[in-house]
């Protein structure tokens, strides 16, 4: 039945889940059935003015994020539906520091952000990190807020004390609507400040970034229902005074919600310019060995995995360097960028002849969690051509990925069944790809909007229109399982050691080169001032 249809039965009832993205904000109205009754996007742009740097002006995020709810609101309100709630997603690892006047001090230090990397290795190095990343579930990195507060109290001091709040982005975008700092326990368990124990600011963690609890937002449920809009902004958004604004959670575990993967042993795995994994368990469960994260999602879930930084970036880099003209052609044909450059790497079998590639263009986070790595291209001979290296840069990709669920497993976490999304799976090389090295059969999802659905879903539960998120399964609907070719997995299989003994060999070598870096300048790329990082 459509939105239209339900508007002439009686009003329909929509929670907006709204999805504040690293590069834009997306927000999709839908209904207890998972139909999709209205959505806008605004864009944002993700700023590097230097390497290492990642940020973003929070006033800019807000006003998208108004600006795209306005949007929905107003074309629910031509159809009569009726907004029962607005519940929110965000990117994680965000960091904002605001004054006593709610006023912004710093840009908005996005997860991409690894300027802390020297206070990450420290920390590391003395056995604190995995100490920390037990208690807190966060992998101790350069991307998280901890390590970032580590650096503005040793780089920035004078700014560190100035600083009455630290909140993430959509702490910020919630006090614009609401006059209130709340931190759900999905965002803040990404963090590295937050006890998954407890459910409080851990101590330690607070000690290191030299803050007290009073300078970090009040903690609350990810199906706190209690935040209303401020009166003037329920007016210039259209909305109802008194519809409830749910905490929601990160957009990570909320994405697993949107696959339906909310049973544990159901896998979400998502690639998009980066790419993660993710399954739901029913407590709290960190990896000994630190290789994998623990966020909470609700109450009694949480989304254990790794996220990786090279998804589709590395090969849209391996087309743009090794194909720029079959870049060119693509618009002409009307498909994906990148699919002339896929069509390339089909023409190659399996394991590229044994040539693999370490794809840590943009660093590296699951499973080392170090910024130390870079690309690298091992077993290259005079046979191999630009299709060898651009079928590497996927292969490797999917590989890192491979090394993420063995470290799931190794945590103790069953793996039953994967559910795929992201836009790089419109091409057929990759769907096959994902399936041959991961060595199971991969379920790819039909048309929702994942994060911005899980938290419509999780706004849902927490308003009484659904009994739990589990519902989430039985909405969406499946395109299409594709099944490993056993030939291929057994290449892949016999190739994946090698991605960790290489990776292994040449740590010191980029050790070296990071050190060097100073002393080697490169002139910094353009177009990566320019919107294109997505976690996911």
């Amino acid at each position: 039945m459509t939105a239209e249809a339900d508007a002439v039965n009686g009003a329909a009832q929509v929670v907006l889940g709204v999805d504040l993205g690293t590069t834009a904000t997306k927000v999709v109205a839908f209904d207890v059935q998972g139909r999709e009754h209205a959505s806008a996007s605004a864009g944002y742009p993700l700023l590097e003015p230097s390497p290492g740097e990642a940020v973003q002006d929070p006033a800019e995020i807000t006003a998208a994020a108004f600006r795209a709810i306005r949007t929905v609101v107003a074309e629910l309100a031509s159809r009569g539906a009726v907004v029962r709630a607005v519940s929110f997603s965000s990117a994680l690892h965000s960091l904002v520091g605001v004054d006593a006047d709610g006023v912004a001090l710093t840009p908005s230090i996005t997860w991409a952000d690894i300027r802390a990397k020297d206070q990450a290795a420290r920390l590391r190095s003395t056995g604190k990190g995995l100490e920390l990343h037990l208690r807190t579930g966060t992998p101790t990195h350069a991307m998280s807020p901890l390590t970032k507060l580590m650096w503005f109290r040793e780089e920035q001091p004078e700014l560190h004390a100035r600083v009455a709040l630290w909140a993430g982005i959509k702490e910020v975008v919630l006090h614009a609507l609401t006059g209130e700092w709340v931190s759900d326990h999905s965002v803040a368990s990404a963090t590295g400040l937050f006890n998954l124990r407890s459910r409080t600011w851990d101590r330690e963690a607070l000690q290191l970034a030299g803050i007290g609890p009073e300078r970090l937002p009040r903690l609350v449920a990810t199906t706190y229902a209690g935040l209303r809009p401020l009166p003037e902004t329920a007016t210039e958004l259209g909305l109802p005074a008194d519809v409830p604004l749910v905490a929601g959670g990160g957009d990570g575990p909320l994405a697993n919600l949107g696959l339906g993967a909310v049973r544990p042993g159901v896998v979400a795995c998502s690639v998009g310019t980066s790419g993660a994994l993710r399954v739901v368990v029913e407590s709290p469960s960190v990896d000994p060995q630190g290789r994998v994260f623990c966020y909470a999602l609700t109450e009694d879930r949480w989304a254990v995995g790794g996220a990786i930084t090279n998804g589709g970036v590395a090969v849209r880099w391996a087309g743009d360097t090794m194909a720029p003209e079959l870049e060119e052609l693509a618009p002409e044909l009307g498909d994906s960028p990148v699919e002339p450059v896929l069509d390339l790497a089909a023409t190659v079998p399996p394991g590229c002849g044994g040539l693999i590639m370490l794809p840590y263009l943009l660093s590296e986070r699951a499973p080392y969690w170090t910024s130390v790595p870079s690309a690298a291209y091992v077993g290259l001979t005079r046979a191999h051509g630009r299709a060898h290296l651009v079928r590497a840069t996927l292969e490797g990709i999917c590989q890192q990925l491979a090394l993420v669920l063995e470290s799931m497993r190794a945590a103790g976490n069953e793996v039953t069944e994967i559910r795929a999304t992201g836009g790089v799976f419109n091409s057929r090389l990759w769907r096959q790809a994902l399936a041959d090295v991961l060595g199971m059969p991969v379920s790819f999802a039909k048309g929702h909007e994942g994060s911005s659905f899980g938290a419509a879903l999780l706004g849902m539960q927490a308003v009484g229109l659904v009994g739990s998120v589990e519902a989430a399964e039985s909405l969406i609907e499946i395109e299409e399982t594709v099944q490993p070719d056993a030939a291929a997995v057994e290449v892949y299989a016999t190739l994946r050691p090698l991605y960790s003994q290489v990776y292994a060999a040449l740590l010191p070598a980029f050790t070296r080169i990071r050190e060097l870096e100073e002393t080697l300048p490169l002139a910094y790329p353009a177009d990566l001032a320019e919107p294109g990082l997505e976690e996911d």
